[in-house]
């Protein structure tokens, strides 16, 4: 069974990934509400029914405007570091918490999720590869640099949410107070566009058949220009832009349909096991 991804929100007005198996699924941040992101998974074909908990990156308020109602109303156990619970003010029991370290892989049923540290200007703030089935699928947003680690699990990846956050001409033309573009820029920030392209020109694998460009700035960027930026190097691997507004299709990995998803809504026992990495 492969793998299913889409973005259900995307952008600082909200974060929220969706990765599954066709039997579990797990949501990456829960930064749109509850209702919303209810709205849109139901507009993909997508049911909360099937998502088995919920990783959280970092404590900024687009990455976890909607966890508490989401995680109570479904009972869903949420992994965080303990730097972005302390840095949280989450009204969710302890009994749905759970401890999230640096190189620890979480395994979900039939998926297994590692979390690792990425430099963001945020407490304890983790990136997250999630694999199943012979799939690899990474998670790499709010990202101040492309580091060591992120290149390796980057060029492990069959599909990647990679953020191309800004424009550098675009961000230092604009609006923006000289202190926080000097924050965006700051290798704490986020990536820009032309250092998410070196990446995914310079190490993506063979195998990325789909690139998820995500976190557009709304004032900084515009979503044409990098779809063509990107397109342009695209070979095979497919440019989707994870929209601010709106949810993106839900893509299958491998040869699999869409309704070959849908089949899969019996109810299944999950268990959740903890192995720690001793290198990255």
């Amino acid at each position: 069974m492969p793998l299913f991804i889409s973005s259900v929100a995307s952008g600082s007005n909200g974060n929220c990934y969706y990765i599954g198996n066709g039997r579990e699924a797990i949501l990456v941040d829960a930064g749109i509400s509850c209702r919303e992101t209810e709205k849109r998974m139901a507009r993909q074909g997508l049911s909360m029914q099937q998502v088995r908990a919920i990783f959280v990156s970092h404590e900024h308020t687009d990455h976890i405007k909607g966890l508490s109602v989401l995680a109570n109303k479904y009972q869903l156990p949420v992994f965080l570091s303990d730097g972005t619970r302390a840095a949280c003010r989450l009204a969710i029991p302890d009994r749905l918490l759970y401890p999230l370290a640096d190189l620890q892989t979480v395994t979900v049923g039939g998926l297994n999720i590692t979390s690792f540290r990425k430099y963001h200007d945020a407490a304890d703030p983790h990136s997250f590869l999630i694999s199943g089935d012979g799939y690899t699928v990474g998670v790499f947003t709010d990202i101040g640099r492309a580091c060591e680690r992120v290149v390796n699990y980057f060029g492990q990846c069959d599909a990647a949410f990679l953020e191309a956050n800004y424009d550098v001409g675009m961000l230092m033309q604009g609006r923006y107070p000289f202190f926080l573009k000097n924050r965006i820029r700051s290798g704490y920030g986020h990536l820009s566009n032309a250092e998410a392209l070196e990446l995914f020109v310079r190490y993506r694998s063979p195998k990325l058949s789909h690139l998820f460009l995500s976190h557009l700035s709304r004032d900084n960027n515009d979503p044409e220009l990098v779809y063509n930026l990107f397109n342009d190097h695209r070979g095979d691997t497919e440019i989707i832009i994870a929209g601010r507004y709106a949810e993106t299709g839900v893509y299958g990995l491998g040869e699999a349909e869409m309704s070959s998803y849908l089949l899969f809504e019996q109810e299944i026992s999950i268990s959740y096991t903890v192995s720690r990495h001793t290198s990255g």
